[in-house]
């Protein structure tokens, strides 16, 4: 989040709104209120430009009751401080239950925050969502500008925050942002990283400007980074702090975005750190225990030019088609978004310029992202949330100085990306100061839908109405030797030519949220598919033949065959 200059985005920003088709009908629109998702963020605004004010807030898309649809987490912040002798408000986070399963065709979800006791006060940033037990229900961390909590889903539609019990320093108080549940050490339980951003207090507030000596929030570099932090999974429902010893304190930044996966393709998850305007972090996993930061070398740290960027979200997939993991990382406004492209072995190269995400995106500044095939052709294409931190000069004196406009960009093949944002839908058409993008098909209608949360404002519910003539396949995931939900697992659809689509269960990645760890994958037309794979995370190959598509898949690890290594 750097500080620029503003002269030149009023003329950036008109230059890419004129290089944009005319709007159009399209299959995203915003169902969120009609649904009851009544929610609207409280970022605590006083006046006094406190930096958290301006970075939150995220949410999840889990299924915490197992009936089978997505339920909604939203997270709450509230004032951090307040005039004198007012008191602060501290509002709660709030947990809606889908119940689609109980009128089939029939999208609507209930507030059940009050008996789900997953939803304390406090300044909320993140969630991340996993089985850590192995008992079969997705359980929730929270980070916070405070305290992080741990609630344990104890069935029955509740939670128990077990915080305390679960390991020391679980409850870091200090400034967390994004998390993710992985199995970094292939024991069969899943880990959790945290990433920590600056050393903001409320008593040690600074007051900063913007180029133009207008009252503006600071940028990360006023303040001392946070270092992050590792917890290994001791396998009976605590937690060992193990940052130094992995060596993850070697190199710090101040963390916003983080994600646990395969990224030099050996087999072990790694992690990849966004951080705001300093280097980015590629943490390699040894297989010892340790982690090697090899951001530098692999091409992902700086730009080619040398130069930090203000990271905020991750998204990780495939959208080339060639079997690895790329990374599109979101910066801020005049920056350009970074599209690293996997050359092999953790190594990758900027193809943000030729894969056309260069100029669509530098009078953006974006925060979640993800790589959803919202078309269900068979190609990842790219959803960012976008919305400034700091005010451009062409909206100064405006009520909303911070509105920004999301994006969707269709995968054309061939590593090229074509902006559609204005053919997107009424859904796309909403500018607004947008943080989290969650992804997951939430009325179960076989295509991916996107959960937005908003700043200081409303949260949205983008459902995808397009066309139904593409056929899909969903995969559900039951790991027993590995962790429960199969998160860091491979998967591959095998069609009847023998091209195969890649695909990971996971629920990290974007910016301070949690999405479906259901493995969602388009066909296209094809009818049939020959086979799906599965590179569980603790090694083991094995192959399925099943029939027919356009519907979900559940597979239990153990129940298929062998998959030699050679096919």
């Amino acid at each position: 989040m750097n500080a620029l200059p503003r002269a030149p985005f009023a003329a950036s920003l008109l230059a890419a709104a004129l290089a944009l088709p005319a709007e159009s009908d399209g299959p995203f629109r915003d169902v969120a209120a009609g649904v009851g998702l009544h929610f609207t963020h409280d970022n605590g605004a006083t006046g006094a430009y406190h930096l958290p004010e301006i970075m939150g807030a995220g949410g999840a898309l889990f299924d915490y009751d197992g009936d089978g649809d997505l339920d909604v987490l939203l997270l709450q912040g509230g004032t951090l401080d307040g005039p004198s002798g007012a008191a602060r408000r501290q509002p709660h986070h709030r947990l809606f239950r889908n119940d689609l399963s109980a009128a089939p065709g029939s999208l609507s979800f209930t507030d059940v925050t009050d008996r789900a006791g997953v939803a304390p006060a406090g300044f909320g940033m993140g969630a991340a969502v996993g089985d850590y037990d192995g008992d079969g229900r997705p359980d929730v961390y929270i980070t916070s500008f405070g305290p992080n909590r741990l609630y344990r889903n104890t069935g029955g539609g509740t939670f128990r925050d077990v915080t305390s019990e679960a390991g020391a320093g679980l409850d870091d108080p200090r400034w967390s942002t994004s998390a993710s549940f992985t199995d970094y050490d292939a024991d069969g339980d899943l880990d959790l990283f945290i990433a920590n951003y600056v050393d903001f207090t409320v008593a040690g507030a600074k007051v900063c400007h913007d180029p133009l000596g207008v009252r503006d929030y600071c940028g990360p570099l006023q303040f001392r980074p946070v270092p992050d932090r590792l917890f290994r999974n001791d396998g009976d429902g605590t937690f060992t702090d193990v940052t130094e010893a992995a060596g993850i304190s070697a190199a710090g930044g101040p963390g916003l975005g983080v994600v646990g996966q395969d990224l030099d393709g050996d087999g072990r998850i790694d992690f990849f750190v966004a951080n705001d305007a300093m280097a980015n972090q590629l943490w390699i996993n040894r297989g010892d225990g340790t982690f090697e930061d090899r951001g530098l070398l692999a091409g992902v740290a700086l730009t080619m030019d040398g130069l930090p960027e203000g990271s905020m979200g991750i998204a990780v997939g495939d959208p080339d088609g060639d079997g690895d993991v790329d990374l599109f990382i979101t910066n801020i406004t005049g920056e350009t978004h970074a599209f690293y492209q996997a050359r092999g072995k953790g190594v990758f190269d900027d193809a943000r310029l030729a894969a056309g995400l260069g100029a669509p995106t530098a009078p953006s500044t974006g925060f979640g992202a993800g790589w959803l095939d919202y078309d269900n052709d068979g190609w990842l294409d790219l959803f960012v949330a976008n919305g400034a931190v700091t005010m451009l000069e062409a909206l100064a004196g405006d009520s909303s100085p911070f509105d920004q406009r999301n994006q969707l960009f269709r995968n054309l093949g061939g590593g090229r990306f074509r902006e559609i944002t204005g053919q997107a839908g009424s859904g796309l058409r909403l500018v607004e100061v947008s943080r989290g993008a969650a992804f997951g098909d939430i009325d179960n209608d076989g295509d991916m839908d996107v959960l937005v949360t908003n700043n200081g404002g409303p949260v949205r519910l983008l459902l995808n109405d397009g066309p139904s003539s593409a056929r899909w396949l969903q995969i559900q995931l039951e790991g027993v030797q590995d962790n429960r939900a199969g998160l860091g697992a491979r998967v591959g659809v095998r069609r009847p030519d023998g091209t195969t689509l890649w695909r990971r269960a996971h629920t990290d990645g974007s910016y301070l949220v949690a999405s479906d760890p259901r493995v969602h994958v388009g066909l296209g037309t094809e009818p049939a598919i020959a086979a799906i794979l599965v590179e569980w995370p603790g090694g083991g190959r094995e192959r399925w033949e099943v029939g027919g598509v356009d519907r979900l898949v559940r597979l239990r690890q153990g129940t298929g065959r062998p998959w030699p290594q050679e096919d």
